[in-house]
């Protein structure tokens, strides 16, 4: 019996069960896929704790992202065959030894290119492609802010945007983090525990400010965020791990400089098909192109899952974590 980590109950990372989980079989336009490794991210976190509501109920598997083998094909599915190593960037069910999943939401992963690497950087990577590239096109002059500079999407994106000639500043909580962010593509990095940000952000810049600010923060960084703007600068909120933004008035955007403020997801970005496959070449190929690497910093057994739910809400791990079933 394949094994998964389900949650029967919103909480806190102890109500991660690991117990037997029936995949199922393929059906029509279906695979069954063996997970060679899993991604770990903070929107398992959202989903755990009751933040975003599940999806069909419960029991729930979280996880949004993995990679492995075709193990079966169902009907109508003619571009995969048993074997083939795949990987994808869902919402859910990806905490399990196998899964069921829908055969157009998973990419042929390229040789050059690992298990782990893929399980690594799906979710995150495709997130970092459609914020530089789709919702504010970052190109060579760009400056732009990331808040958690040292997390998972933060180091792609600082080596992506630093590939595309922009300038980087990130922020972050400790020196270990500073000096992992600034390996990875940032020019800058402020202390926000000892420096407030904004404050040095307008020192960086020489007080011209930033064309684009990416927040996965959401709480703690609004709106002290839409300061670090320059007029007619853009707002990108796409997460909320210190929790939701509280609601504001849009008047508060014409107040500091007739800025414009968008709160994109991923799953909609990659909704179609050809944008799903248009997403993924492009993170595969500047990752095969040595622009952009892919390091793994924390490894976690799949029945430790709880304990990986802990150390990052905890900020105990750094950039990328994958879980192995």
């Amino acid at each position: 019996m394949s094994k998964a980590m389900r949650i029967h109950a919103h909480g806190g990372p102890e109500v991660l069960t690991y117990e037997d989980a029936d995949p199922g079989q393929p059906g029509s336009g279906q695979i069954l896929v063996k997970h060679s490794a899993i991604g770990l991210n903070f929107i398992d976190v959202y989903y755990r704790s009751g933040l975003y509501p599940p999806q069909g109920g419960f029991p729930l598997i979280p996880g949004g992202e993995a990679a492995g083998v075709v193990f079966k094909v169902g009907s109508d599915v003619d571009w995969l065959k048993p074997g083939d190593r795949v990987a994808y960037a869902v919402t859910t069910g990806a905490y399990a030894e196998q899964r069921v999943i829908a055969a157009d939401r998973v990419v042929k992963v390229p040789d050059g290119i690992s298990d782990e690497q893929a399980a690594a950087m799906m979710l995150k990577g495709m997130t970092a492609e459609y914020l530089l590239r789709r919702t504010f096109k970052v190109k060579a002059g760009d400056t732009i802010l990331f808040h958690a500079a040292a997390g998972g999407v933060g180091l792609i994106l600082g080596q992506w945007a630093k590939h595309l000639g922009a300038t980087v500043i990130g922020t972050a909580s400790s020196t270990d983090k500073i000096e992992l962010a600034r390996a990875h593509g940032f020019d800058h990095v402020i202390n926000y525990r000892e420096q407030d940000f904004v404050a040095g952000v307008a020192a960086i810049t020489g007080g011209k400010k930033c064309d684009v600010v990416y927040d996965s923060v959401g709480n703690d960084t609004f709106p002290a965020s839409l300061d670090c703007l320059r007029p007619l600068g853009t707002f990108v909120s796409f997460g909320q791990s210190s929790g939701p933004i509280p609601p504001f008035s849009i008047s508060l955007l014409a107040q500091k400089g007739s800025l414009f403020a968008t709160r994109p997801t991923l799953f909609v970005y990659n909704a179609r098909r050809e944008d799903l496959e248009a997403s993924a070449a492009a993170l595969f190929d500047v990752v095969l192109s040595g622009a952009v690497k892919i390091k793994i910093n924390q490894r976690y057994a799949l029945s430790e899952a709880g304990k990986a739910h802990s150390d990052l809400e905890g900020r105990r791990t750094t950039g990328t974590t994958i879980l192995i079933p």
